[in-house]
């Protein structure tokens, strides 16, 4: 009888253990693959991907969970068709955590409605809006991107350490572009600049010279368009162009990508501006992963998506679970010091530090450094566009 026991034991074990290695773990990416910057989401889902490959091929995920991609589409915009895209993500597919939302408004809709009610952990690598840092989030949400508390300061920075003392202010009409705007306008004047008018325009609209007539009767040294660049904010730029009224603008992270370029062409050069960016070692893995795919891992928020994805897998790991509840209190512990430095390409090791009791400091692509209630405190890329190429010109 006893030996029998241990037998059923060894079996039990041996049956709990197939199991665990054979779980499939299912990661939600939210992303505006429609809408106005649709031509910045394939390259992001591209970086959230690699990372969940990197630990699926490892193998050293919980004992051999599999991981798997299901994506939905958030259209930027649109809270209502977002809510409904992340419902269907927990309730339908049954997804572990989400990597996203992408935008402000859309990301503070799908917190609110599906990952609070459902304890989901979401990380976004792009919804920047400063009301984000103080909503209501149960512990659950964080963003590998910085607030644009802190985009402002850095885009009043180089606008005036290049010597532009006024500038119009037009914005796209939702939470990232008014809280960007009111930010940038606050801070910019505090720090001896004049804003000649702060203005918002409606997205999907033919013609924007009413609005861009404002802006140019209006004055100002530069056009600061804060904005999405497959939108309202290509429009704008546009009409400007068109009329001569503008020559120089100012480009935050929503309107940096190569589309803008490929529909305005040489009337940008001069232009430049700022997005979330980092020089760390591990942005050279990116490139080379991103080349041999046919992907610009330099484009805005690529890094953020493979860094967002990253912490969700290390963060199950540290937890010994795939569940939300349990994972959350631990991404604080595996993007933060202390523990040995982990860059893109060495998820599998951060694994296996992890499952023998180390400890580890995320570093990423994107130099992760979490600050306050899931903040990233975040660097950026300051570019300028010179002979129809995005040059990046600094970090901040």
């Amino acid at each position: 009888m006893k030996k029998f026991a241990v037998i059923l034991f060894a079996f039990v074990v041996m049956s709990v253990s197939t199991v665990n290695s054979q779980e499939t773990i299912k990661l939600g990416v939210i992303y505006g693959f429609t809408g106005p910057i649709e031509s910045l989401t394939p390259a992001m889902a591209w970086g959230a991907e690699l990372a969940v490959s990197e630990v699926s091929d490892s193998g050293a995920l919980l004992n051999g969970a599999s991981v798997e991609v299901v994506r939905a589409d958030s259209t930027c915009t649109d809270s209502a068709v977002a809510t409904a895209a992340a419902e269907r993500l927990v309730t339908a597919d049954k997804v572990n955590a989400i990597v996203g939302g992408d935008c402000s408004g859309v990301t503070g809709a799908i917190l609110q409605n599906v990952a609070r009610p459902n304890g989901i952990v979401m990380i976004s690598p792009s919804a920047t809006s400063p009301g984000l840092s103080v909503a209501e989030d149960d512990g659950l949400f964080f963003r590998t991107a910085p607030s644009d508390a802190r985009q402002a300061q850095v885009m009043t920075d180089i606008l005036l350490e290049r010597g532009y003392p006024s500038v119009a202010v037009t914005y796209t009409n939702n939470d990232y572009g008014k809280a960007l705007s009111d930010s940038f306008s606050t801070v910019y004047q505090a720090a001896g600049g004049k804003v000649t008018i702060n203005t918002s325009h409606e997205d999907g609209k033919g013609d924007y010279s009413a609005e861009v007539g404002a802006l140019a009767a209006a004055g100002g040294d530069a056009l600061v368009v804060i904005g999405y660049l497959d939108q309202g904010g290509r429009g704008i730029i546009q009409a400007s162009v068109d009329t001569g009224a503008f020559e120089t603008y100012i480009l935050p992270d929503g309107m940096i990508g190569e589309s803008l370029i490929e529909n305005i062409g040489d009337p940008l050069n001069g232009s430049f501006g700022q997005a979330p960016g980092s020089d760390t070692q591990g942005v050279a893995y990116l490139i080379e992963e991103g080349a041999a795919d046919s992907i610009d891992a330099k484009a805005v928020f690529v890094g953020e998506s493979y860094d967002a994805a990253a912490l969700i897998l290390l963060a199950m790991q540290a937890a010994n679970s795939s569940k939300s509840i349990d994972i959350k209190d631990h991404i604080f512990a595996v993007a933060n010091a202390p523990g040995e430095k982990i860059l893109p390409g060495e998820l599998g090791q951060a694994l296996t530090i992890l499952a023998n009791g180390g400890e580890i400091d995320y570093v990423g692509a994107s130099d992760v450094e979490l600050i306050g209630p899931g903040e990233a405190s975040g660097r950026y890329r300051e570019i300028e566009i010179i002979d129809g190429e995005i040059e990046t010109v600094r970090f901040r």
